[in-house]
């Protein structure tokens, strides 16, 4: 079993962050920050789900980071709504930029002004389609880590036909130990139970067969905390079991998940794309197409990253969403309306209690 977590741990390229007091959240609705300049769809699509999002939500502070006179110029056309203010921020972390170099360098980029006004209690959530290395590692180095939680993760929901499997971790960390994936576990049934409404998330550990003694050394000790801990563990999962309901959490190393993430990503719209261009070869086609239009349009909604909008990275001290680096306006809408949930439900005390008292049950100090 892994030690509890220190007061300092390493991040990326060696440098620390620390554990910091949680910042106060505001007393009336959620201030979220958008990062404006990440992603790759134009800035119209952010800025438009942006002020969708405001008027939608007039309980919320919203507040763009970006270059300030490009913003309120576009915004002029879309329309400003009274909760929506800009913050100008005119340095870009590009998708290439190495994430720590990038943010030691760039000072007044949009993801480090923007955390910067969560970590100082400016704003209870942070939300980019902005480079994910440098959004989680900016994370870690300006919030810190939740009190006892050794290492956060990305938490991904994931449309799977007619069921929803959150998976955890999909990309903040390569590497991790048993009890990592214990506590990204934990995590994620809270945040299953908070936003996602599922009272009592079964939670699965990802590997190459159902039986107990398969898998590597750290899939057979995560399945022995995991099934020692206050979960509804439904065991080990193949790939195939996320597609039949059995379980609404699955949890893996970050790898294997955004390996698993991205592949049936690019799998299921690659099926859409196929089949478009085989109904445009036969008129038989067309007409079966016509008469199962519905089903397709089913398919493609289930494939539709935009719904959920975001993944949380679970464990930081803070609120931060990860969303598609392609979100369009609808996406951005929907992943402010995720960390609206997210601050609400107050998922964060949430998940220290959680961590706290698994701590406690093993005889350990959070």
């Amino acid at each position: 079993m892994n030690a509890p977590a220190q007061d300092r741990t390493a991040s990326p390229e060696g440098a620390a962050e620390p554990l910091r007091e949680q910042p106060p959240e505001s007393t009336d609705g959620a201030r979220i920050v958008l990062d404006a300049l990440g992603g790759d769809a134009p800035l119209h699509e952010r800025l438009t789900g942006a002020a969708n999002a405001a008027r939608m939500y007039p309980d919320i502070d919203l507040i763009v980071c970006g270059a300030r006179d490009e913003m309120e110029r576009d915004l002029d056309g879309i329309g400003h709504p009274a909760n929506l203010r800009c913050v100008d921020a005119p340095e870009q972390i590009d998708m290439n930029d190495a994430p720590v170099r990038a943010l030691r360098k760039k000072k007044r980029s949009s993801i480090v002004v923007g955390l910067e006004m969560v970590a100082g209690g400016e704003a209870d959530a942070f939300v980019s389609a902005g480079n994910t290395g440098a959004v989680a590692a900016a994370s870690l180095l300006k919030l810190g880590r939740l009190r006892g939680v050794q290492r956060p993760g990305i938490a991904a929901a994931m449309k799977v036909i007619d069921s929803t499997v959150v998976s955890i971790d999909v990309g903040a960390n390569v590497d991790s130990r048993p009890m990592h994936l214990l506590q990204h576990a934990i995590m994620a049934s809270v945040f299953s139970r908070e936003v996602l409404g599922i009272p009592s998330p079964r939670v699965a550990l990802l590997n190459v067969g159902e039986e107990r003694t398969k898998g590597n050394e750290l899939v057979k000790q995560a399945y022995e905390l995991l099934a020692s801990a206050e979960l509804n563990f439904v065991g080990h999962a193949e790939p195939a079991r996320l597609f039949t309901g059995e379980c609404d959490i699955v949890v893996c190393d970050g790898f294997i998940g955004n390996i698993m993430l991205k592949l049936g990503e690019s799998l299921t719209m690659k099926v859409i794309g196929w089949l478009r261009e085989q109904v445009g070869h036969s008129l038989r086609y067309k007409l079966g197409f016509l008469l199962c239009r519905g089903l397709f349009s089913h398919l493609r909604h289930c494939a539709d990253y935009t719904e959920y909008g975001g993944a949380p990275l679970l464990g930081v001290n803070g609120i931060t969403i990860v969303t598609h680096g392609t979100s369009d306006a609808r996406a951005i809408q929907n992943a402010i309306r995720e960390a609206r949930l997210f601050a609400k439900h107050r998922v964060n005390d949430h998940i220290e209690s959680a961590v706290r008292k698994d701590a406690a049950a093993r005889g350990l100090r959070a």
